[in-house]
């Protein structure tokens, strides 16, 4: 172990490099005869021998296990020897009406128009990772967490998102989201299993494989990539499963905020592994930073630098007053958002952090389903079993419970 040279952004993952060779070399080939196979099984040849080229810096890696997998499940079906020629053969290219350009697509692969008309319309839910990160839960739970390194989002039945998070400074606390994979697991006749991969300064506007929608299978249109702004924008509609997804790269780094029927959350088939992913129960408690007490020490500790000797600040470095009054411009409501927006701002005096914020509140506009729930603010403390007690409550309230146990007396 001491021999082998540690992983560094010198030797990234190239899993995107074999997938889109793979895919160059093969478009159309579901359309070739028998008598073209052999092309199909050098290319998947070649594919495989790519994988392994780069399998040391994709050990950690979704899609990289993802495509290790297809690759054996097309082996099979196409009844491809492991050993033979790997050159890249040169296939035809797709023929006019292809998946790419189908239509409508069967009421089975539209999650909504699945409901009968009488039946009650599904619960949405929503959560959203951005900034230091600050994630919102599918329940409206807001926490900032530390979970450096590679985290699952998400992880049901028909979906697995993970997230990795790096450093912002060297030698710093603060993580930021530096690497997105989206895998959308094969779904009956609606759609082919399709990955979906960002990283810092990459936000394609296709699948790892080079398509936009869900492939081959008659409901390929059920899911689908659109590109709202080119390299900083892009939204995912799952319709088959009632998802929308939103990634935006915002400076260097990722937000991600999602949208999801309460079914299709609680899709699993193993119970006890749904406590594993961020989305449905928030970052571990090990892994949470208390923001709320850090900021408030920044405060006192910037009202007590206005009584003391005036310091030079260093280069873009924000004291507390300058953060809210950054943050003010773009999230005029003093929510956890805004609180969120001047916690970054001090801990990376990055301005883009006050920038995720404000897109982080934007998608939550566009994608929770209940309209009064859209700011959060922090009312109590999490306080351990059986201390409950409220802090911080408004003062009408003590006034209005006061009353209320006069008139009991009476």
């Amino acid at each position: 172990l001491c021999v082998l040279p540690p992983l560094t952004v010198t030797s990234p993952c190239k899993i995107l490099k074999c997938n889109s060779e793979f895919w160059a070399a093969t478009s159309g080939s579901h359309h070739l005869g028998a008598e073209e196979a052999p092309e199909f099984c050098t290319a998947l040849r070649a594919y495989a021998h790519c994988t392994r080229r780069t399998a040391r810096t994709c050990r950690g890696d979704l899609a990289y296990h993802s495509a290790v997998h297809g690759i054996d499940d097309l082996m099979v079906q196409h009844n491809c020897s492991k050993d033979g020629p790997t050159s890249q053969p040169r296939l035809r290219t797709l023929p006019p009406g292809d998946s790419q350009e189908r239509s409508d697509s069967p009421e089975i692969c539209h999650y909504e128009k699945s409901f009968h008309k009488h039946s009650a319309a599904p619960n949405y839910t929503h959560c959203g990772l951005f900034g230091d990160p600050h994630l919102r839960t599918f329940t409206d739970t807001f926490q900032t967490c530390k979970v450096q390194g590679a985290w699952p989002l998400i992880d049901n039945n028909y979906l697995n998102v993970q997230v990795t998070n790096t450093p912002v400074l060297p030698g710093s606390s603060a993580t930021a989201t530096s690497k997105l994979t989206i895998i959308f697991k094969s779904f009956q006749e609606c759609v082919d299993q399709k990955v979906y991969q960002a990283e810092m300064d990459e936000l394609p506007a296709a699948f790892v494989d080079g398509s936009k929608n869900g492939g081959d299978k008659h409901g390929a249109n059920s899911l689908k990539i659109t590109e709202k702004v080119s390299g900083q924008h892009i939204e995912i509609q799952a319709k088959y499963i009632g998802t929308t997804i939103v990634v935006r790269q915002v400076g260097r780094y990722l937000t991600f905020a999602v949208r999801m029927p309460e079914e299709v959350v609680n899709a699993v088939e193993d119970r006890d592994s749904q406590g594993l992913y961020l989305c449905l129960r928030g970052c571990p408690l090990n892994q949470q930073i208390d923001f709320q007490s850090i900021r408030s020490a920044q405060a006192t500790e910037g009202r007590a630098r206005r009584k003391g000797p005036s310091l030079p600040a260093p280069p873009e470095a924000f004291t507390y007053e300058t953060a809210t009054a950054k943050c003010r411009e773009k999230l005029p409501v003093e929510d956890l958002y805004f609180q969120s927006c001047v916690f970054d701002l001090l801990t990376t005096g990055d301005v883009n952090f006050m920038l995720a914020a404000y897109y982080a509140f934007e998608d939550v506009k566009m994608l929770h389903s209940n309209k009064d729930k859209l700011h959060l603010y922090e009312r109590t403390r999490v306080l351990t079993p059986g201390n409950a007690a409220p802090t911080g409550a408004h003062p009408t309230l003590w006034v209005a419970l006061l009353c209320l146990c006069w008139l009991c007396l009476l």
